[in-house]
Formats: structure tokens, C-alpha cells, sequence
């Protein structure tokens, strides 16, 4: 970038300005916070560029040597340290401004080395980390400890452990512990994103968000939630429509899981599953806005579905979808197509994406396309049918009826498509 620049500028005069650039974002932010506190702080729009240009012009005298460098490092390392030691006989505080400080100098360094996109990059990852200070104090209040912990466990198994396992298939049937794992990393994720969603909204969308949300993490546990909560209350067209528009997000949930791992299969499911989830939508909006008696109320409050990144969910996920995996083949081998349509009518009795996501693997492999595709048709229409009977066993009459007719309707509809498929 800056070598362009040579022939009118003098590559180094080009380094020194970007230099003085990168240290002057870092010391603004800095000034900016002196503003608003009382307490001592160090440096400021004229300190940081100093420091930058110290580790600038340490490494051209060292023409690549990391010994005057390392100095340098060590001599502002010192005079921070006494700087922190005033700000603790005085004010006290924190010691972020001290550590900024150093990146400073290392941006210097780095520039001289020309590593200009990491030396821009720690500038400004240095200055955003300062200034949202605030937000980062909020988001961790937010965050339990628990979750905290379960979410480092999770990026330990996912950034360490998912590039160490062998990514090709072993025994009679074909497993890959790679794609295993990381279709529990997938399935986990996108729960994980509708968990975050829900906890951020606090209910504050009311019936129709939350079943929205929730069908992301499981229409299956929004229904029985939604159930459960309509029993207290005379709002069936609410929570009927609610959890109708849960289902219809359970398709467009499965098309994304179809299409991450099997794009063969998502050609035979996509457009009916958009099409289901459409109608689903619409028809489920369409019903929320139908006229009850009783006020509006917030978002069930015991809707708080378990963290999809426990390491015990994930390793159940892992293990279920193992089984289904073994369990489609076996099947397919001693019963036939009709053995799968089976397995795939009594697996919409639970969660349905260990069984679906085990049809993505297999298929094209032990299980051909179409009778992949019209398995995981068979289980969602089986799932929400199941749904609908939950409807009707823990809500009040008007919404379990009313729930049940809307989910059998979609079931029927959803088995449609097998007259083109199979």
C-alpha cells in the first residue's frame, strides 16, 4: 500500500504519518476519556503519538535487531509502571490505559516491519476495546457466569478439538467424526443465536416474537411453553397463531441445517419447506391478529429454554444423532424405503434434528436422495402433528383445538410434497 506511495513520498515519511495517525486515534481516546473523569490518567493526544514514534524509530535504528526494540519496550514498560503505582496512591483505577500505552509502541514497531495491516488493526481494536468500555461492562452483567463458562467450554471443543478430529469415514458405516461434531457445532450455534435473541428481548415483542424466536431454538418447546401459558389466559387466537408461526420456523431452521451439510438434498426441500414456512407465517400472523376478549399480555416469562452450548446437550446430540445415523441404515437395509418413512413418522414424536441431520449424511451414501428428502418431509409433518396433540393437552379448549387444527392443516400440507418427490 504504502510502497505505491514511494516514488512521490518517501516510503518512510509515508510509515512516520501513518504511525502519528494510528498512536493519535489510540491518545484521542484517551484525551477523550480524561474529560469525563477526575481521577488521574496517563497520556493523551500528545503522549500516545510519542510513544508510537519511539518504537518507530527504535526499530530503524535496529535494523531488524529485537534487542533495542525489546529495550525500548522495557524502558516505557517502566515508566508506566510508576504511572499506575501514582494512579494507585492517588485516584486508583484500572491499568487499560497503561496497557494501551505499550500496543502503542508496538504499533511503531510493527509499522517499521511493515506489518501495516496487523499494526491497524491492533490501533484499532485498541481503541474500540477503550471506548466500549461501557457496553462491555453492560454485556458482562448480562452474561451469567455459568454461561460464561459453558461458552468457553464450547469454543474449546469447537476451535481445538473439531481441527483434530480425523475428517474421513470409519467402520461398515461410513461415520466421520469430523462432519459429526461439526454438525452438532452447527445445530448448537444456531440455537445458541436464538437463545441470545430471546434473552435480549426480554419478552418485550410479546406472544408473536417470542414464537418466532423460540421456533429457532425448538418449535417443540415453544409449543408446550406457549400451551401452558394460554391455559391462564383467554387469548386462543393469540397463541394458537403463535404457535403456529414456531412451526413455520422450524422449516426455514431445518432448510439452513439441510443446506450446510447436503446440497443435493436442500434442491428437493427447499422450495416446499419456504412455501410451508410461508403459509405457516402468514396464516400464523394472520390469526394473532384475530379479536379476543382478554388484554394483551407480555411474553411467557417461563419461556427460558436450557443453554443450547451445555457440553451435556451437545454431547446428547452427538450421541442421538450417531444412533439415528446407524439406526436409518440398518433400516433402510432390512425394511426398506418403507422402514425409513416409519422411523421418520415416530422420530417427529421428539426433537426431529438429530434424525434430519443424520438423513443429510447419509444420504446419496446408504440412503438415496428422494427417500432422504421424503423422510425428513415425513418428520416435520409427524412433528407438527405431535405438536398439535401437546396443544391440546396443556392449553385451555379454544387454543388447544384451535392449535391442533392449525398443525394438522400444515402436517397434511406438508406431506404434499412427497407426490413429486417420490
Amino acid at each position: 500500500m504504502l510502497t505505491s506511495l514511494s516514488q512521490a513520498v518517501p516510503l518512510d515519511a509515508a510509515k512516520l504519518v501513518l504511525v502519528l495517525f494510528l498512536s493519535f486515534l489510540i491518545g484521542l481516546e484517551r484525551e477523550e476519556h480524561k474529560l469525563h473523569t477526575d481521577r488521574y490518567a496517563f497520556g493523551g493526544v500528545r503522549t500516545f503519538p510519542l510513544i508510537g514514534l519511539i518504537g518507530y524509530a527504535l526499530a530503524v535504528v535496529a535494523s531488524g535487531s529485537l534487542v533495542p526494540v525489546t529495550a525500548g519496550f522495557v524502558v516505557i514498560g517502566a515508566f508506566l509502571v510508576l504511572s499506575y503505582w501514582h494512579k494507585l496512591k492517588t485516584t486508583g483505577g484500572g491499568v487499560t490505559t497503561e496497557m494501551s500505552a505499550l500496543a502503542t509502541y508496538v504499533v511503531g514497531a510493527l509499522v517499521y516491519a511493515d506489518r501495516l495491516w496487523l499494526a491497524t488493526a491492533l490501533a484499532v481494536a485498541s481503541a474500540l476495546l477503550l471506548e466500549l468500555k461501557t457496553a462491555l461492562d453492560r454485556l458482562t452483567r448480562w452474561m451469567g457466569e455459568e454461561e460464561i463458562l459453558t461458552f468457553t467450554k464450547f469454543l474449546l471443543l469447537t476451535a481445538v478439538i473439531l481441527p483434530l478430529l480425523p475428517d474421513t469415514a470409519i467402520g461398515p458405516f461410513q461415520i466421520n467424526p469430523f462432519h459429526t461434531w461439526l454438525i452438532v457445532v452447527a445445530v448448537s450455534t444456531l440455537s445458541y443465536g436464538s437463545y441470545v435473541l430471546q434473552r435480549l428481548t426480554k419478552g418485550a415483542g410479546g406472544v408473536l416474537l417470542t414464537a418466532v424466536l423460540g421456533g429457532a431454538y425448538s418449535s417443540t418447546v415453544t409449543t408446550v411453553a406457549l400451551a401452558r401459558r394460554a391455559a391462564t389466559e383467554k387469548r386462543p387466537h393469540v397463541y394458537a397463531g403463535g404457535i403456529l408461526a414456531a412451526s413455520g420456523i422450524m422449516y426455514l431452521r431445518l432448510v439452513a441445517l439441510v443446506a450446510l451439510f447436503n446440497q443435493q438434498l436442500v434442491r428437493l426441500i427447499a422450495v416446499p419447506f419456504l412455501g410451508l414456512a410461508g403459509v405457516a407465517l402468514g396464516v400464523g400472523w394472520l390469526w394473532t391478529r384475530r379479536n379476543d376478549t382478554a388484554a394483551p399480555s407480555a411474553a411467557p416469562e417461563h419461556l427460558k429454554p436450557a443453554n443450547p452450548l451445555a457440553l451435556g446437550a451437545a454431547f446428547g446430540f452427538a450421541l442421538l444423532f450417531l444412533v439415528l445415523l446407524v439406526a436409518t441404515h440398518e433400516v433402510l437395509l432390512h425394511l426398506g424405503q418403507a422402514g425409513v418413512y416409519g422411523l421418520a413418522g415416530i422420530m417427529g414424536v421428539t426433537d426431529v434434528d438429530p434424525f434430519i441431520m443424520g438423513l443429510t449424511q447419509s444420504a446419496t451414501v446408504s440412503t438415496p436422495a428422494t427417500v432422504a428428502a421424503s423422510g425428513i418431509l415425513i418428520a416435520a409433518a409427524s412433528n407438527n402433528l405431535v405438536k398439535g396433540i401437546y396443544a391440546c393437552s396443556l392449553a385451555d379448549r379454544p387454543t388447544g383445538r384451535q392449535s391442533f387444527a392449525l398443525l394438522a392443516a400444515l402436517a397434511l400440507l406438508g406431506l404434499v410434497p412427497l407426490l413429486w418427490i417420490l
